[in-house]
């Protein structure tokens, strides 16, 4: 499938999952409003990512592939000046019904991670949560680069592919929110080379080893025996649910 091709069927995936999602919380009579903790505590890796962006008190953000706007909101909460961006335009229009519901300053705009519509050296700081498995990833990062200030981070969470069962239950298995689109694939570890080389003072965490079963059924302690078994021994960090990449540009 060529370029083209490929973002056309993610903008239209991704564009009826938003509708899908719109109707949901209409029927069921929900408010866009949120409480921070409801962004990050809705997984184990968002907090902490969060944390590596540092104080975000003036900065410029960017929410890249910013979805239901969630992050973005919480950001302008912390004093960003945030923008976001999708390449679907029903999750942009999700985004700014959020900001406006929650009454924070954010400006959204459709655009695609490959070919950005910044200038060079827009932003101190960009989150991306489940975005560059998307993406060709040589691309995507000297777009990372171009637009990110010298001295700027940019953090993503991340699928990660190294766990054969876990890419068992992925492609076999049930579970909610199970949906994906057809070209995209969980990060494997050699995947993450094209940004280890525009970003050499990379750096990548892995969550959820033991407590990926956490899809399936709740059990506090097994996040508390993730936190020694990955300090113990951070080469089980390939076989985790989910990586938090860290990239500082010099």
């Amino acid at each position: 499938m060529n370029a083209t091709m490929r973002w056309q069927a993610e903008q239209e995936f991704h564009d009826a999952q938003a509708l899908e999602r719109q109707a949901w919380f209409r029927d069921h009579g929900h408010s866009l409003q949120f409480a921070d903790e409801t962004f990050l505590d809705h997984e184990t890796w968002i907090r902490p990512a969060v944390a590596a962006l540092g104080d975000l008190s003036g900065k410029t953000v960017l929410d890249y592939g910013c979805g239901h706007g969630m992050a973005a909101v919480t950001f302008a909460r912390r004093g960003g000046i945030v923008t976001g961006f999708d390449l679907s335009p029903e999750y942009v229009h999700e985004a700014t019904l959020r900001a406006e519901a929650n009454a924070v300053s954010a400006r959204f705009l459709v655009a695609n991670a490959e070919q950005l519509p910044f200038a060079d050296a827009s932003f101190d700081c960009i989150w991306g949560n489940a975005i560059l498995h998307h993406l060709h990833l040589p691309t995507a990062a000297r777009e990372l680069e171009r637009i990110l200030k010298p001295g700027g981070i940019a953090v993503f969470c991340e699928p990660c592919g190294g766990n054969p069962l876990l890419e068992f239950a992925r492609r076999k298995l049930p579970y909610r929110g199970k949906h994906r689109t057809v070209d995209e694939q969980p990060l494997r570890w050699r995947d993450l080379a094209p940004l280890r080389e525009t970003f050499p003072n990379m750096s990548v965490r892995g969550y959820q080893f033991l407590n990926m079963l956490r899809r399936v059924c709740r059990v506090p302690l097994l996040e508390t025996i993730d936190r020694g078994l990955l300090r113990a021994v951070p080469q089980l960090e390939k076989w985790c649910r989910y990586l938090v990449i860290v990239l500082p540009r010099s």
